[in-house]
């Protein structure tokens, strides 16, 4: 299964082609979900991705990264159905793709954290997935709000990694220690 994981295209293949349309703008490259998960991967850690879209990030780190677990929470029902279908196509035993709202799910469940900037979809209706998702500043706001809250309650040595976002996700106490100016990758600890 090495092969999916060669280059963008080659994973792209799994899925159906208005998904592989989409994947420069939507889904995680290849090569950030590499060095995400390598940042983030503890032994027997369980991993969130915040909006885990077609499960692209969830799929590489399970990947490379057997000895810990990575979820997935994404609300529509849709990219959950084929992440799932691509998890069981790969074979891999490592992960699970919640269908949810993020705030229906326990964050205390989980060690270290992935966010693609996925709150953005409720400002910018330009590049919207689908319209299924409600656009507006304030419901940007509030998840963002929520998950400021949620992260802050984490206990020291929290891992998050953002990609394009500027960490307006996370509350005072994380500490930058890496990030890439060409990607937007951001590595996060909670001190």
């Amino acid at each position: 299964m090495d092969c999916f994981f060669r280059t963008d295209a080659d994973f792209d293949w799994i899925y159906p082609e208005h998904f592989q349309l989409m994947s420069q703008k939507q889904w995680t490259p290849l090569q950030v979900a590499k060095s995400a998960a390598g940042y983030l991967n503890v032994k027997g850690a369980k991993i969130l991705d915040i909006g885990s879209g077609i499960g692209k990030f969830c799929l590489t780190a399970a990947h490379l990264y057997p000895d810990s677990h990575f979820f997935g929470v994404e609300q529509r029902h849709e990219l959950v159905h084929y992440a799932k279908i691509a998890k069981n196509y790969l074979r891999l035993e490592n992960i699970s793709f919640i269908h949810a709202n993020i705030t229906q799910v326990n964050f205390k469940e989980f060690d270290h954290f992935y966010f693609y900037n996925s709150f953005y979809e409720n400002i910018d209706r330009e590049n919207a997935i689908d319209d299924s998702i409600e656009t507006s500043y304030s419901l940007y706001d509030y998840y963002t709000q929520y998950l400021q809250s949620v992260l802050k309650d984490k206990p020291s040595g929290t891992r998050v990694v953002t990609y394009q976002s500027l960490g307006e996700i996370l509350p005072d106490g994380y500490k930058q220690i890496e990030s890439s100016h060409f990607t937007l990758l951001r590595l996060w600890i909670k001190e």
